[in-house]
């Protein structure tokens, strides 16, 4: 048989034969058409491997598998970044994995938990809050064989198999950190969040609190005021808190509302100008950084999330071959610290 491989020139007809099936089904397995099953394609892939047929072979029949990416109100700078994301990771997958996205009015649990349950794709990607209706939803999607991932914000003890992202609990207790080395003196300090219904913000501020409490005495949170996220609404409610408590000497912005938080600053309605820690690299918080109204952003490492949350769903799906290396697993994604001097030039996004 080796002495034949090296003198006689193996055709799609051999192949067909030791495979028993029609030259057809060969060339589309060979050429990776589709449209063949997952038992045929196994048949033709090792009749080639056996005879030796000297072309670029699939590494196996793959089923396809098709990723909806439910992302609410993509005007967040987050959000738009994990959207990019997507949309330049699905350039480089396998033409056997296609991406959907599915852009929500608002991230209401109800709208949320409606798209999830209407989904018509394999697998599910999305951030959503911590709510009985969701996890209703999820474990009616898991009941249905379709997994669930989440990014940004998880469902703790939910039926989605992971979670693509990274410690709250801890990113918060490193914004208390930051804030207290960087603040002139003890005092005050003002939260701002979208609203605590989100794992990822409730955590922030668990962790930012306790954090206080623990390890920066003299520290003390004045007013945790939640904003919805939305510039306009979290500037004017930050004025109000700042006109009741002017001697506030940090803020800790724990969402995306980052333009409010500077406009409330520069009305210079505090006796001292404040030290602002926030999260995400934005072409807005580089701007703050630079200008010095910023004191460190936390960057929640979209592109890794992105990453991680179809690998996982991949895995699910046992698509990775014994001779392949996938995206490592990683059961957290690391925080990115940023401050005026390590900001990319241009920003990656």
């Amino acid at each position: 048989m080796a002495s034949k491989r090296l003198t006689t020139r193996i055709t799609l007809t051999d192949v067909a034969k030791r495979a028993g099936v029609g030259t057809a089904s060969v060339d589309r397995v060979i050429n990776d058409r589709g449209n063949v099953s997952e038992e045929v394609s196994k048949r033709v892939l090792q009749a080639a491997k056996e005879l030796g047929l000297r072309r670029m072979l699939p590494q196996s029949h793959r089923r396809l598998i098709r990723i909806d990416v439910i992302l609410a109100r993509p005007e967040l700078p987050l959000i738009a970044r994990m959207g990019f994301e997507f949309r330049r990771l699905s350039t480089s997958l396998d033409r056997s994995i296609i991406i959907h996205r599915t852009v929500l009015e608002d991230e209401r649990a109800e709208t949320l938990a409606k798209a999830l349950t209407k989904t018509s794709c394999d697998a599910v990607v999305s951030y959503m809050q911590d709510h009985p209706i969701v996890h209703a939803a999820v474990e009616e999607l898991s009941a249905k064989g379709i997994p669930v991932v989440t990014v940004i914000s998880d469902v703790p003890g939910s039926a989605r198999i992971g979670y693509a992202g990274t410690n709250h609990y801890k990113a918060g207790r490193s914004a208390s950190y930051f804030t207290t080395k960087m603040g002139r003196s003890p005092g005050p300090i003002v939260i701002l969040c979208n609203h605590l219904g989100f794992q990822s913000h409730a955590d922030r501020v668990r962790g930012f609190c306790q954090f206080l409490v623990e390890k920066a005495p003299g520290w003390h949170v004045a007013e945790v005021v939640e904003g919805g996220d939305d510039r306009m609404h979290s500037e004017l409610r930050l004025r109000e808190v700042f006109q009741k408590h002017r001697d506030t000497v940090a803020i800790y912005n724990v969402g995306a509302a980052n333009i409010g938080v500077a406009r409330a600053i520069r009305a210079d309605l505090l006796d001292v100008r404040p030290v602002f820690v926030g999260h995400e690299l934005t072409s807005n918080t580089a701007a703050f950084l630079r200008e010095g109204l910023m004191s460190i952003a936390i960057d929640q490492s979209p592109e890794l999330q992105v990453r991680l949350a179809v690998d996982l769903i991949l895995r699910h799906f046992a698509f990775f071959g014994h001779d392949q290396a996938p995206f490592p697993l990683e059961t957290e994604v690391p925080t990115v610290l940023y401050g005026p001097e390590n900001i990319p030039n241009p920003l990656p996004f």
